[in-house]
C-alpha cells in the first residue's frame, strides 16, 4: 500500500466518524428503529388544566411569588389522611423542600406545617376529589395525578423535575 493510499483511508475514516452517527440517527427517526417508547415520568400530562393564575380559587393564594415548585391537591372533605400524606412526601424530598410549596384546596380549619390553604370558589371540569398537579415556578401544569396515586410516584417524578431543573428561574415572566 502506497502512501497515498494510506492518506486516503485516513480520510474515508475520518468521514466516516463524522458521517455514521448522522446516518444512524437518521435511520432511527425515519424508520423509528431503537427509539425507546415507554415513559418515564408516573403522572398524566394534562396540557388542557390552565395555569394556576386561572383556577378559580377564592382569595387565590400567592404561592407563585416565591418562585418555587407548587404541589397542589384537592382535599375533599374529611381528607386529613391524604393531607398528611402529602406533608410526608414533602418531608422526605428532603434539602430540596424549601424548593417546592404545597397547596390544600379544600375546607380545612388550620393547615400543616409548610402548607398554604385555597378554596374552589367552583369546581372547574377538569377537576376531581383527591386529585394532586405539580406545577412549575411560572404555575403551568407539569404533571397530574388522580386521587389514589401512590406516593412513591409522585416523590420519584418531582425528585426527576427537581433535579432537571436546579436553580430558580430568575425571570418568571410567562
Amino acid at each position: 500500500m502506497t502512501a497515498a493510499n494510506r492518506q486516503r483511508w485516513k480520510l474515508i475514516a475520518l468521514i466516516a466518524v463524522f458521517v455514521a452517527p448522522l446516518a444512524t440517527a437518521w435511520v432511527m427517526v425515519e424508520w423509528r428503529l431503537g427509539v425507546p417508547e415507554e415513559r418515564t415520568a408516573h403522572g398524566e400530562l394534562n396540557p388542557d388544566v390552565p395555569p394556576l393564575a386561572q383556577w378559580p380559587l377564592r382569595d387565590a393564594p400567592h404561592v407563585l411569588e416565591a418562585g418555587d415548585w407548587v404541589m397542589a391537591f384537592d382535599c375533599p372533605p374529611s381528607c386529613d389522611a391524604l393531607a398528611d400524606q402529602w406533608w410526608r412526601l414533602h418531608r422526605a424530598l428532603g434539602r430540596e423542600a424549601p424548593r417546592v410549596t404545597r397547596l390544600r384546596i379544600g375546607d380545612a380549619a388550620t393547615p400543616l406545617p409548610g402548607e398554604v390553604l385555597g378554596q374552589w370558589q367552583e369546581a372547574p371540569d377538569w377537576q376531581s376529589d383527591g386529585q394532586l398537579w405539580l406545577l412549575d415556578p411560572r404555575g403551568k401544569v407539569v404533571l397530574s395525578y388522580t386521587a389514589g396515586a401512590e406516593p412513591d410516584d409522585v416523590l420519584d417524578d418531582l425528585n426527576r423535575l427537581l433535579r432537571m431543573n436546579p436553580d430558580k428561574p430568575e425571570n418568571l415572566e410567562g
